[in-house]
């Protein structure tokens, strides 16, 4: 961009009362990651500073914005009022300014790019669109040079100008020293009396500026004011990111019925199979399988590992190369070695499992005595027999062995092997003698 400063204002202000939620609408999340944030992320690509502008009493949406400097709109008198409190944070910006609207999350940074070349062509430079259902989306009238003369609100448009299919999509960019000049000028002898963002257009023709529009596919420019909008804005965003997924190398048996995070991380050669939830702060390394029906979040799954079917994988939680996690395993803040095994009906948490262990089905790391958490650490080459129970703090030495159903409070030594269970007895004729007791009891009533 020649080295010219930009700068983008994002209007982030609005109760999304259609919403119906006590969040703001820009914390409504798509994605793992709340739209403003979505927003923000294509921005920082694009534009040397960011300034959020935000509604009174909003202070987590304050902490969404951070780093980034806020402003607050202490009277939510329309678009054009809302962009206009920015101007004391770029008092003396020289670049050009771009405003934005957090509910419209999903504007690459590869059309925002575009758009601030189309400014350098033209005082000023709005995006614009061509919706299956225009709606009542304003209309962008043009001239013959294909600039723009003016928007037309729908309501007051005629039968001509409804019939136009470019439509205003309210993201613009303009000069500093001119946007905020005419922000200035904008009226609002309107039905709301509000000042609206759109009407700086006819101050820029008047002032004998150039307008050009910027269109891009509506996928990107859609608004999300509603529940059934933020659905379809999730599905497009999933859409994005299974095929992001798959150009990458990952194979997704059933794309349609995985749902990535902004932020999921698959190597190549990984193997998702259907139904398959990654939460944030996924990463799945080269040659991974992932069976059906797992949830994934805050872990980490190593080259070759196996995990699933229908397995839990919680924050925290790192799997070694080729280690296997099993059916209805639960592992949250553990680690599990290279090669190591869990593969049934398991809990292990806040645990750290060496190479090669193998962990039977039922056992259990206690690790929360209803106060304070603590740790179990099993070495390498250790043998957990089925429905075992450690109760942390526990150590496991390296080839130890713990006999199935053992309770195990104690530490146990390398190559050792360590019985916690109560010695079995047999009563003959015991059982017969029960059951008769028990029938003659349920005869009598």
């Amino acid at each position: 961009m020649g080295g010219m400063q930009s700068a983008a204002i994002l209007l982030a202000a609005g109760l999304g009362t259609r919403m119906r939620s006590r969040l703001p609408k820009a914390l409504h999340p798509l994605a793992g990651r709340p739209m403003l944030n979505h927003l923000i992320a294509a921005c920082e690509g694009v534009f040397d500073r960011i300034v959020v502008v935000v509604g009174p009493d909003m202070p987590a949406l304050e902490r969404a914005a951070a780093p980034h400097p806020t402003v607050v709109q202490a009277e939510r008198l329309g678009t054009g009022h809302a962009a206009l409190q920015a101007a004391p944070l770029l008092e003396g910006f020289e670049g050009d300014v771009a405003v934005l609207y957090a509910d419209n999350p999903l504007i690459s940074a590869e059309t925002l790019r575009r758009l601030r070349a189309a400014r350098r062509e033209a005082g000023l430079a709005l995006l614009a669109m061509r919706p299956a259902d225009p709606a009542k989306y304003g209309r962008v009238v043009q001239d013959t040079a294909g600039d723009v003369t003016r928007i037309v609100e729908f309501a007051d448009a005629n039968e001509q100008e409804r019939a136009i299919g470019l439509c205003n999509a309210g993201v613009l960019c303009a000069p500093a020293v001119d946007l905020f000049r005419w922000l200035r000028g904008v009226r609002n002898d309107n039905k709301a009396g509000e000042y609206y963002l759109p009407d700086i257009v006819p101050l820029a023709v008047q002032d004998g500026r150039r307008v050009r529009a910027v269109e891009a596919p509506e996928a990107e420019l859609r608004g999300i004011n509603s529940r059934m909008e933020l659905a379809d804005a999730e599905a497009e965003v999933q859409a994005r990111l299974r095929r992001a997924a798959m150009a990458s190398g990952a194979t997704l048996t059933l794309p349609e019925s995985v749902v990535f995070s902004f932020d999921t991380v698959l190597g190549q050669d990984v193997v998702v199979e259907p139904h398959v939830v990654f939460a944030p702060g996924v990463k799945v390394e080269d040659g991974a399988t992932i069976r059906a029906f797992c949830h994934l979040e805050g872990c980490t799954v190593r080259a070759r590992a196996v995990v699933g079917p229908y397995a839990r994988l919680r924050p925290g939680t790192d799997i070694g190369p080729a280690a296997h996690v099993g059916n209805f395993v639960e592992l949250k803040n553990t680690s599990l070695g290279a090669g190591a095994k869990a593969n049934h009906l398991t809990y292990l948490g806040d645990s750290d499992i060496g190479a090669k262990t193998n962990i039977g089905a039922g056992t259990i790391t206690c690790n929360y005595d209803g106060f304070a958490k603590f740790r179990t650490t099993i070495g390498e080459g250790v043998f957990v027999g089925s429905d075992s129970v450690l109760v942390a703090p526990v150590k496991l030495g390296d080839g130890s062995f713990v006999a199935a159903g053992s309770v195990i409070t104690q530490d146990v030594g390398a190559d050792a092997m360590a019985f916690g269970r109560a010695r079995q007895s047999e009563k003959p004729g015991l059982a017969a003698a029960f059951r008769a007791m028990r029938q003659n009891s349920k005869d009598k009533g």
